[in-house]
């Protein structure tokens, strides 16, 4: 599993890192993490724990509250050392995608050594310096040049994104002692 894990199954991993959870805290975490236009439905949770569960990943323990058996679940040792290799490792789209970057970020200080945090970081800010980082639209065939297109609505969405991106490298950089 380890090298292969989706945002639901990285946020899993790593909310639990911070203590244990039922699956309603752990689903509102991750929707305030992603943001609800990004809904996690119970049933893909569900389908995690249960496969993290048979892994050794997590553990779980019930206990009735009002009345309802409650289902919490813990990070087992397992779960743990696969969060890590799983930062360790971030590749892809995970490195990528800003949305997908943003929960690796969130989990980044799991990681016991600040080298191999800081080799995640280099990764990231190496993705920032390829062209295509800035090129936001495409007409089917390829991408479009910014400075073609001409909404003004869509140069706004350029704009902020651009910013981000140099906010972002400046950040990386003051963090990893690299000079701009």
């Amino acid at each position: 599993m380890v090298g292969m894990m989706n945002t639901i199954e990285l946020m899993t991993l790593g909310f639990l890192s911070e203590g244990p959870a039922c699956g309603y805290r752990l689903r509102k975490k991750m929707e305030q993490l992603q943001g609800y236009m990004q809904a996690v439905s119970d049933g893909t949770l569900h389908a995690v724990t249960g496969r993290f569960v048979k892994a050794g990943y997590i553990g779980e323990t019930h206990t009735v509250v009002n009345g309802r058996r409650l289902r919490e679940f813990h990070l087992e040792p397992a779960g743990r050392e696969a969060l890590i290799a799983e930062l360790k490792g971030t590749s892809g789209y995970m490195l990528t995608n800003i949305t997908k970057w943003a929960v690796v970020m969130s989990f980044l200080s799991v990681i016991p050594d600040e080298a191999d945090r800081n080799a995640v970081l280099r990764r990231r800010l190496d993705s920032l310096a390829e062209a295509d980082v800035r090129r936001l639209y495409s007409d089917g065939e390829g991408t479009i040049d910014n400075d073609k297109v001409e909404d003004r609505y869509r140069r706004a969405i350029i704009a902020v994104h651009d910013a981000e991106i140099d906010a972002e490298r400046a950040w990386l950089e003051r963090e990893l002692g690299v000079r701009g």
